[in-house]
Parts: structure tokens; C-alpha cells; sequence
């Protein structure tokens, strides 16, 4: 990809093509500190790279700050903020990367359709009491609250850029006398004592907020920022429009000094008394049953986006910017080419053995969640600087094998009868032994940006969209091939398929090409463009399965099925658009797991919706089917099973959430089955199994 110009403030005049280890697609916008690009993870998770320009990057203040950011934004919850993915405050060009996160500002919102209704401002209120109470339970203050650092996400506020954000035990990072903050929703203390700004800087800032919501202005109000400062400081606040019954509380919130402002429990306690009808319902309602609307429609929907043509959308935040999201490789394997199908039924022996659950916390220390797969009668699994194996009947620790990276998005893949240790990125691969987890073969390869297994193949895509093959035994170069008619190509592999699959989107999104790639060879073996944007999901009996998308807005329209045998092509539409879906295939019914909780089957052969359930997951792993149920790990540890006949909820396990661990990952890793058991992990490092059979007991 060619290095894009830059017109924004402060902008380099190239470019650069790579932060870390993801390709930069597009620009999507400039603010003043710096750029905001498209990326998209090596699984395939819409992100978006904020890159600091160059001026600043050479300015060791800032460094600092950014480094604080960084730590700030990670120490938060993602259930009310643009949870990070990844950073790098140390490079040469420091960026940080954050999921995608659809949804207006609340700055947008009011300028396009004018003051909130009283039942939403409850429920604005609300949503941003229990993101500071998040905030500020793990130590940080806010300190630049206002409307366009409010996104009206589908599942409620999510508050964003932490920029000027600071640990309560921290060094104010700033020079003497510098402003720091936006005037208007700014707490009296934060002119006149800077240094002794707490979490209750941030409780005024809501209640400026509220007012905005309300009116469409802030109770202090001039085109000065100097008489704003001195209205905030000395004057009352103007609440002309504010809801009587919501007025009290924000005057609460805008007290002068700090002790007489309510913290966060206070507000939810006082909201909940405010009206018995106090509701969560999301602040973008769901779409229309029926068709997905067409462009013309989704001008009415209540997020109100201009209509146009882009590949990719951005959201200013004052002089940052929200992360938004594009695509360059993603994959859907989690499994190796060489594991048993995950199928409901075990040997006559696996069956007479009884099996008791087990959990097991392999490493006291460590970070992350681990990512395992089974095969060879053992559990493979990596965590950051490590690759180990578990007895699949006990969980106890078989061995363990040192790694130099933390860059796991997939699982181990068995193949070629060795571990194959799949990192997102690096210029090191190495095949352990099953038995010993001993290194079989090590080779040193030119920088790579996504490594599959498939075939007993190791497919390695270069930073020049090259893909090369080795062989899984013995680490052997067998190809290397170009993709071409792919200017920005996504890689995808499946269990039990000898096929790569590289795909890339027209950029109205009218079309996707599909070429199916043979991996002992790199032959092509078809390559077809077909309607619609498409990513794959699965494939099954010769044929492909995808979920077509909006790359805009990252919502999934309908599954498709694609036979390249014979052409054929079935399109089923989603009775609702799906956001941040999720999804896999099992004996022809695709099972779609949206952002939310969404959960629905459709089988694609009757063209229609099986059942749909909602869990109420804010964020769900691909889900895994052996027919008899589906399962779904949460983001909080839980593993969930739903009844694959009824669509009913059949049962779930603990949530397993590491202490003071602010940290969210891009991709959730999927449980693993393997002889009637359910193999799952959770983000305090636990592996654990349970019965596949009887989820009732879990």
C-alpha cells in the first residue's frame, strides 16, 4: 500500500505504512496531536491505529503523557470505554490501537436532531455514572469530560480519550500555568488548584454534560473561554430546559466545591428514585425486522449518518479521534488441521471412563487470556511468553516451553504431527514436540504479519502480502506466491479444509473476491467475485460460508453459501442487522452471535431463522456447535451453552475475572471440544473442562 498524504494539522507529508505490526489501510482523519488510520487486527477485529505526529513524537513530555494515556485507557473496563487493543508508546512514531465502536458522539447527536427527551437523559445520566464509577474505582480521573468524548454506543455511553486522564497518585504532567481541559466542562477546582483536581472534577463535568444533552448548550455559556473560566468558578448555572425532575441532581453535580458533589453510586441511587420507568434500553434502537434497509432507508435510522460511499467512517473527538475500524488480515482458524472434528459423540472408551470437571491455573503469574486446542490427547495452550500442554482428564501441567512473545491470537495448530506456536507477527517460527515440548525445527523467516495451519501446512503471509508455504514437519519452504488482484487481501483457514482463502472488498463494498488458494501447492484452485462484502466464517461439504457485512458500520446482513463446484450461490438475510457479529457453521446452520448478545441459528438449506435468544453478553467469542448445544465464552471468563433445538439458555459457568486487570482483547478465544467435553479459558488464566453433555450441572 502506498504511503497516503496527510492534510491535517500538524501532518508528516508521508505516512507511515505500518504501526507495529498492523497495516495502516487508509487515513480516516488528523487531529491535533495526531492520525487516525483503518487497520485491522491479524484475526480479523476492526480497529483503528491512532499514530502521533512526528513533532510531538520527538518531544519527551509528550511521550510521556501518551505513555499515561495509554496506561489510563487500559486500566478501564471496556464495558464503558474504547477498550485498547494494543500500543506502543515507546516507537519511533508512538500509536495505540482500540476496538471499533459504532455510534455518535454525543456532540453529533445533539447537532443533528436537537436536545435529548427526558427518558434518554435518564438513561445518558445514568450510563456515564456507571462509566466514571468504573474509571475511577481503578485510580483514574477523567479530567476532559464533554460531549464529543461521549460516544452513544448501541449498548449505552462509552466515554473516550483518556489524553489529559492521570492515576490519582501521579505527577500532573503539564507545564505551570497551562490550561489543561475544555472550559466549559471544566470544575471550578480545575482553574483554581489544578493540582488537587479529583474524581470529583469529573462529577461536575457530567452534570455540563447533562445540561448540553438537554439544551444543546452548557450552563456556562460565551465565546470566551476566559468568561466561561470565571462563570464556572463564580456564577450559578444556567438550567433553562433542563427536565425539572433531572434539574435537582445536576445542580448536585455542579456544585462549586468538590465534597458536595455526589460520587457516582450516589447519582445511579438518586436516577433509579427519579422515575420507577428508569430503563437501560440502548440509546440506538435496533433496526427494523425484515430486509436490511437499503442506503436510502439507513438515512432514517436513528444514528442519522450522512449518506455516502466511504470504505471506512471516522468520529472526531474534539482534537483526537474515536478509532474506527477497516480490514487487512483476519483469520476464523482456531483449531489445527490435524484435531478430531468437534462432533457431540466419543469412543465406547472415553465414555466408560468417568470424567469429573477440572480447573486449572497453569502459570501463578502471567498475563492474558490463554488460547488452547486440543489434539494428540492433550491440550496445547499459549499465554504471554509461554506454550504449554495440560492432561485433557485433570488439567495438571504436562510441560511447558519459554517464548520470546505475547502476540497470540489463535491457539496452538497440531500439525504435521508437532505444536505449531501460531504468533501474530515476528521473523521466528518454531515446531515443538507434543511429548516434551521440545523445539522439533526452528527457522529464522523474513517479518511476517500472519501465520495459519491448514493441510499440514504453515501458510506465512509477508508485510508484502506474499504468502509462502512450509511444510509443518519439517519447517521446508515448498512455495511462495503473490496474491494478485488483491490490493488489501484477508487470509482465512478452516478445520479440515486443504484451502486458504484470500478475499478483499471492492470499495463500495459491492463485491468481494475470493480466491481459494491450494496449500500444498499455492495453486489457485478457484476464484470468483462475488456480490456483496463478504467474510468468510466457514466452510462445509464443498461449500463456503460468509456473513455479509457493512464494512461502515460493522453490522452483518444475511449469510451466504457459496459451492464452487457448481456456482450456486443462497442468500439468507438476518431478520435484524447484527453488529460485531461473530459466527460458524455446523451441519449447515450458521449460528450469528452479535455485539450485545445476540445469539440466532439459521439454517441456510429452508432459508429461515431457527431461533434467536439474547444472553445479554456484552462481548462473546465465535461460537462452537457439536449439534446438541452451542457453546460461547464470555468476556468475563463465563462459558455459556445454549440448547442447539431450542435456542434456550442450558447452562453456565463462573465468571473467572483477573483482579485490577483493565486489559481487553481484541478476539475471545472459542472453547475447544473434543470427547463429549467443553475445554474453556478465562482472563485470569484459568483452563477449565466441563461435560459437553450436561451443561445443566456446570
Amino acid at each position: 500500500m502506498a504511503p497516503q498524504g496527510n492534510t491535517g494539522a500538524g501532518a508528516e507529508a508521508e505516512l507511515p505504512e505500518y504501526a507495529g505490526h498492523y497495516r495502516l489501510e487508509s487515513c480516516l482523519g488528523s487531529g491535533g496531536m495526531g492520525v487516525v488510520h483503518v487497520a485491522r487486527s491479524t484475526s480479523g477485529m476492526k480497529l483503528a491505529v491512532k499514530v502521533v505526529h512526528a513533532q510531538f513524537a520527538r518531544d519527551p513530555e509528550f511521550r510521556g503523557r501518551f505513555r499515561q494515556e495509554v496506561a489510563a485507557a487500559r486500566k478501564v473496563s471496556g464495558a464503558f470505554t474504547a477498550s485498547v487493543v494494543d500500543a506502543d508508546p515507546d516507537a519511533g512514531r508512538p500509536w495505540m490501537a482500540t476496538l471499533f465502536i459504532p455510534g455518535p458522539t454525543l456532540s453529533d447527536e445533539v447537532k443533528r436532531n436537537g436536545p435529548m427527551p427526558p427518558a434518554q437523559l435518564r438513561r445518558l445520566m445514568a450510563g456515564l455514572a456507571e462509566a466514571l464509577r468504573d474509571i475511577h474505582r481503578v485510580g483514574v480521573v477523567h479530567r476532559d469530560l464533554k460531549p464529543s468524548n461521549v460516544l452513544l454506543a448501541e449498548d449505552g455511553p462509552k466515554v473516550i480519550d483518556f489524553g489529559i486522564s492521570r492515576p490519582k497518585d501521579s505527577e500532573l504532567r503539564t507545564e505551570t500555568g497551562k490550561l489543561i481541559g475544555t472550559p466549559p466542562f471544566m470544575a471550578p477546582e480545575q482553574f483554581r488548584r489544578p493540582r488537587e483536581v479529583g474524581p470529583a472534577a469529573d462529577i461536575f463535568a457530567l452534570g455540563s454534560v447533562m445540561v448540553h444533552a438537554a439544551t444543546g448548550r452548557g450552563p456556562f455559556d460565551s465565546d470566551s473561554p476566559y468568561v466561561v473560566a470565571y462563570q464556572v468558578v463564580h456564577d450559578e448555572p444556567d438550567l433553562t430546559g433542563v427536565p425539572e425532575n433531572l434539574a435537582p441532581l445536576i445542580v448536585r453535580c455542579l456544585a462549586k466545591e468538590p465534597e458536595d458533589r455526589p460520587t457516582p453510586d450516589e447519582l445511579m441511587r438518586e436516577l433509579r428514585s427519579v422515575a420507577a420507568s428508569y430503563d437501560t434500553q440502548a440509546f440506538i434502537p435496533a433496526q427494523r425486522t425484515g430486509d436490511v434497509p437499503e442506503p436510502e432507508q439507513k438515512v432514517q435510522e436513528p444514528v442519522r449518518r450522512p449518506r455516502r460511499r466511504l470504505r471506512r467512517s471516522m468520529l472526531f473527538v474534539g482534537g483526537a479521534l474515536v478509532l474506527v475500524a477497516g480490514g487487512v488480515f483476519a483469520s476464523i482458524q482456531l483449531l489445527g488441521d490435524e484435531q478430531p472434528a468437534s462432533k457431540g459423540t466419543s469412543t465406547p472408551q472415553a465414555r466408560a471412563t468417568a470424567f469429573r470437571a477440572w480447573t486449572a491455573k497453569p502459570e501463578a503469574g502471567g498475563k492474558g487470556t490463554p488460547r488452547c486446542s486440543y489434539g494428540a490427547g492433550k491440550l496445547f495452550c499459549v499465554r504471554a511468553g509461554s506454550v504449554y500442554a495440560l492432561d485433557p482428564s485433570d488439567g495438571s501441567l504436562l510441560w511447558r516451553h519459554s517464548a520470546d512473545t505475547d502476540r497470540w491470537s489463535v491457539p496452538p495448530a497440531l500439525s504435521g504431527g508437532l505444536v505449531q506456536p501460531l504468533a501474530d507477527y515476528g521473523t521466528h517460527l518454531e515446531a515443538l514436540d507434543p511429548a516434551s515440548g521440545r523445539a522439533s525445527w526452528q527457522r529464522n523467516v523474513p517479518a511476517y504479519n500472519g501465520i495459519w495451519s491448514a493441510g499440514g501446512m504453515l501458510l506465512v503471509v509477508g508485510t508484502d502480502g506474499t504468502v509462502t508455504g512450509m511444510d509443518s514437519s519439517t519447517g521446508d519452504t515448498k512455495w511462495s506466491k503473490e496474491t494478485p488482484g488483491h490490493a488489501t487481501p484477508s487470509f482465512f483457514t478452516f478445520p479440515n479444509d486443504p484451502l486458504l482463502y484470500v478475499t478483499s472488498t471492492s470499495v463500495d463494498e459491492s463485491s468481494t473476491r475470493v480466491t481459494a488458494m491450494d496449500v500444498t501447492t499455492g495453486d489457485v484452485r478457484w476464484d470468483e467475485r462475488l456480490d456483496g462484502a463478504l467474510t468468510p466464517i466457514g466452510s462445509e461439504d464443498g461449500s463456503v460460508f460468509f456473513l455479509s457485512v457493512d464494512q461502515v458500520f460493522d453490522y452483518a446482513k444475511a449469510v451466504v453459501r457459496y459451492t464452487p463446484g457448481s456456482g450456486a450461490t443462497r442468500k439468507v438475510a438476518l431478520p435484524v442487522a447484527r453488529q460485531g457479529a461473530e459466527a460458524a457453521v455446523h451441519d449447515g446452520v450458521v449460528y450469528v452471535l452479535a455485539t450485545g448478545g445476540s445469539l440466532e441459528a439459521i439454517d441456510v438449506d429452508t432459508s429461515r431463522q431457527l431461533w434467536h435468544l439474547e444472553t445479554f453478553l456484552s462481548r462473546g467469542s465465535v461460537p462452537v456447535s457439536d449439534g446438541s448445544h452451542v457453546f460461547v465464552t464470555a468476556s468475563d471468563g463465563r462459558l455459556l451453552a445454549v440448547d442447539a433445538r431450542k435456542g434456550t439458555l442450558a447452562g453456565q459457568t463462573q465468571a473467572r475475572l483477573e483482579a485490577n486487570n483493565g486489559d481487553v482483547i481484541a478476539t475471545l478465544p472459542r472453547p475447544a471440544l473434543a470427547d463429549d467435553h467443553v475445554y474453556a479459558t478465562a482472563p485470569d488464566g484459568t483452563v477449565f473442562a466441563v461435560d459437553a453433555r450436561d451443561p445443566s450441572t456446570w
